[in-house]
C-alpha cells in the first residue's frame, strides 16, 4: 500500500465528501448529522475546498483520507481529519496529523465529540491536552465536546 498525500482539487470535491460523510455515518453514530448530504456536499464545493488549506491521503487515484485545517486569530485548527471506514489503523490518520503538526504554527487545536473516544486517545498520544469540556452547546450536532491543543 502507497498512500500519497497531496493537496485537494475542486474535481476532489465528490470524494472528499464522501469520506467526511462515511466516517461520521460509521464511526460517529452519537452525532446527529446537522446537515442534509446534499448540504454537505454543496459545502465541501464551495466553502471547503476553495479555503485552499484541505490536504487528502490518496491510495492510487481513491481518496481514503481528509485533512483540513486553518488559521484564525492567535491558532492554527485542524477543522477535519477523517478516513474512509476500512482504511483506520493502517497510520494514515497519523500521516495526516503529521503533515498538520509541519505545516501549522503553533498552538495548534482542534474539537472532538467526548464520545469519540478512539480520536480522543489519538490525538492524546500525539501529545495534545484536553483544553475544556463542553456540553455540546456550542457545536452544531450539540454533542458533548473536547477543545483540545498542542503547545
Amino acid at each position: 500500500m502507497t498512500v500519497e498525500l497531496r493537496p485537494a482539487i475542486n474535481e476532489d470535491a465528490p470524494d472528499v465528501a464522501t469520506v467526511l460523510i462515511a466516517s461520521r455515518d460509521a464511526f460517529l453514530p452519537y452525532a446527529p448529522m446537522a446537515h442534509t448530504v446534499p448540504e454537505i456536499r454543496t459545502w465541501v464545493r464551495d466553502v471547503l475546498l476553495p479555503s485552499g488549506h484541505v490536504t487528502v491521503a490518496c491510495e492510487g487515484a481513491q481518496i481514503v483520507g481528509v485533512l483540513a485545517t486553518a488559521r484564525q486569530d492567535d491558532a492554527a485548527w485542524i477543522e477535519q481529519l477523517y478516513l474512509l471506514p476500512g482504511w483506520t489503523g493502517q497510520g494514515i490518520g497519523a500521516r495526516l496529523l503529521a503533515h498538520a503538526l509541519a505545516t501549522l504554527p503553533r498552538p495548534i487545536r482542534l474539537y472532538t465529540f467526548q464520545a469519540n473516544e478512539g480520536a480522543r486517545a489519538f490525538y492524546e498520544r500525539h501529545g495534545f491536552e484536553a483544553l475544556a469540556h463542553s456540553d455540546g452547546a456550542g457545536n452544531e450536532e450539540r454533542c458533548p465536546d473536547v477543545l483540545y491543543e498542542l503547545r
